[in-house]
């Protein structure tokens, strides 16, 4: 059948801010497909602990007041999270999301900044996978298309309905659904086992970052530094 028409585990992230290793979670949502179907989801709404930037409240809708109101702890939702991905994880189903490396760094930088045991702890070890990321494939798989790559623009070159852009569940669910219309488009995706794909999305991600990289510097920023480790970076800092 393909790993695109059995399980996948959708997941998104809405933060408080861009970069992984300061932003926090405001909410989350894991919803599991199958063939293109919402069989079940779970939703977090969390209280961040730190002022949400007005930017980001524009993005996602979530204020300061709702999320003191009706959010479980940050540190609560970053565990509870974890436990729910990592659980599939055991049982070989791949955890599906749209620019991984900022998910998953994110919540890993949450469980350090909270002193929770890390993704690769409750994993005895082993790196967090299978992880598939649509924006790592499509980017690989169709590296001369013109045009933004952000959730939306791909949701609609592949004809995929995202129903609330920013809300996590709609997201995690149009991750899902658009990694299957990926498979569906390009057959050499849908032809490789969760596994090796998982690996060759390693090896996507650090070709794209090394020819990035090379790129500003071509272009004068001398210094730039894109990091190739993917699904899951150290973020330089943890506040």
């Amino acid at each position: 059948m393909g790993w695109h028409r059995e399980l996948l585990i959708g997941f998104d992230l809405e933060t408080t801010g861009t970069d992984p290793g300061e932003a926090r979670i405001v909410t989350a949502a894991v919803v599991e497909v199958r063939a293109g179907q919402e069989l079940g989801r779970r939703e977090w709404l969390a209280d961040p602990g730190v002022p949400i930037p007005p930017e980001a409240v524009a993005v996602h809708g979530i204020t300061d007041e709702r999320a003191a109101a009706e959010g479980r702890p940050g540190a609560e939702v970053a565990d509870a999270l974890a436990d729910v991905l990592t659980s599939y994880w055991r049982t070989g189903v791949p955890v599906v999301a749209y620019n991984a490396a900022f998910d998953l760094t994110l919540l890993a930088a949450e469980l350090r900044r909270h002193g929770l045991a890390p993704l690769r702890e409750r994993l005895g070890g082993l790196d967090p996978a299978p992880v598939i990321d649509p924006y790592t494939i499509d980017r690989s798989v169709d590296r001369y298309r013109r045009g933004k790559r952000n959730l939306e623009a791909v949701c609609r070159e592949y004809g995929v309905v995202l129903e609330s852009a920013h809300d996590a569940t709609s997201d995690a669910l149009a991750a899902a659904r658009l990694a299957r219309a990926i498979a569906e488009r390009h057959g050499k995706v849908a032809d490789l086992g969760v596994a090796e794909l998982h690996r060759r999305q390693v090896e996507w991600h650090a070709a794209w970052a090394a020819d990035f990289q090379d790129f500003l510097r071509r272009k004068g920023d001398t210094g730039a530094v894109v990091d190739g480790a993917w699904p899951l970076r150290e973020p330089a800092r943890v506040p």
